[in-house]
């Protein structure tokens, strides 16, 4: 999966557009209608939804897909005269872009009580609609068990040096320094960011982590754990192992993706149907039997048995709406890694 970046894209986005048969069946206001999603999660992902949800409730949907923050920062920009109805990310951020922009309507509290309150912002503004765990990825033949570091912030020390790669362009890696400001605030950001800008090699995405930590060039790296599982799946990067941080350590990141309803949208109903639809027990067994290897978190839906358990990462607490994509930019460009 390409990282997204939190730098603005010029230009206007891809278009996607889904056109799905209309059901038999209405919306509670009698008429079924059609909404626009801004899309940045998986597409694979939200397209199984739109069709389950059209299929449900006769609601077309219509995508417009891009990155996180391409697609924060075009709501921003539009404003209230955006045509989106809803908007869906990887990450939390640029949910908490928008947020603080004022734009969103506040989520109805049927679909609020679906999420455990660790898994959506305490203002109720937007919710979480899945999550992926900060993992550390290594190769096997260079690493031993005893060698791995017991914190993210280990990795800014001298042994470190060259021994580790991110895609810190990416918006994933930025969330989970986002996450890192959170836990442990400005001043050990900025010095470990420092000592990521003395370490680190910087790439593309978390594909291509994983295939240089395969290839020991270099020995290890920091990515999401979906992107591994379903390199695993694809049998890829077979000379690779996984390591979690735990014990509430910033490196037990977990990133929630976000889901939210614009409050300049004209189709509030059908908009809050389908936030309600994706984070009810339906929607989310769609994402767990589904090939994102994220996790559900909602709807009283276990993950993929593949993966561990959500509760047993020891992720620490994070408020998501916290999360702050402006002072994590100006941190990485102040250390030289944007």
């Amino acid at each position: 999966m390409a990282s997204r970046g939190w730098k603005p894209l010029a230009g206007l986005m891809t278009v996607a557009m889904v056109s799905l048969g209309l059901s038999a069946c209405s919306s509670s206001s009698g008429s079924a209608g059609e909404i626009t999603v801004y899309n940045a999660q998986h597409e694979s992902l939200t397209k199984k939804w739109v069709a389950a949800f059209t299929e449900e409730t006769g609601i077309k949907v219509t995508l417009r897909q891009g990155g996180d923050t391409a697609l924060g920062d075009q709501l921003v920009a539009e404003g209230p005269n955006s045509p989106a109805d809803a908007f869906l990310t990887e990450n939390s951020p640029a949910m908490t872009l928008v947020e603080n922009a004022g734009l969103f309507a506040d989520v109805d509290k049927a679909t609020l009580d679906q999420v455990p309150a660790r898994y959506r912002p305490s203002t109720g503004m937007w919710t979480g609609t899945a999550a992926r765990a900060t993992v550390f990825v290594y190769n096997k033949d260079d690493l031993q068990i005893a060698e791995l570091p017991a914190s993210l912030l280990d990795l800014a020390q001298p042994q470190w040096q060259g021994r580790w790669a991110a895609a810190t362009f990416g918006a994933d890696f930025q969330a989970l320094v986002a996450g890192l400001l959170a836990v442990k605030g400005e001043n050990v950001t900025r010095a470990w960011l420092r000592g990521m800008k003395a370490n680190a090699t910087t790439v593309r995405n978390n594909v291509a982590t994983m295939k240089a930590v395969n290839a020991g060039t270099p020995d290890s790296g920091v990515i999401y754990h979906s992107s591994w599982y379903r390199d695993q799946a694809a049998q890829g990067s077979a000379n690779t192992a996984l390591h979690y941080f735990k014990n509430q350590d910033p490196g037990a990141f977990v990133s929630v993706s976000g889901g939210g309803v614009l409050k300049s949208s004209k189709k509030q109903e059908s908009a809050q149907r389908f936030l309600a639809f994706i984070t009810a027990k339906k929607g989310q067994e769609i994402l767990r039997d589904g090939d994102s290897m994220v996790y559900p978190v909602a709807g009283d839906v276990a993950a993929n048995p593949a993966l561990p358990p959500l509760a047993d990462l020891q992720a620490p607490a994070i408020d998501p709406s916290k999360l702050d994509a402006k002072k994590v930019t100006q941190l990485m460009t102040e250390a030289g890694l944007l």
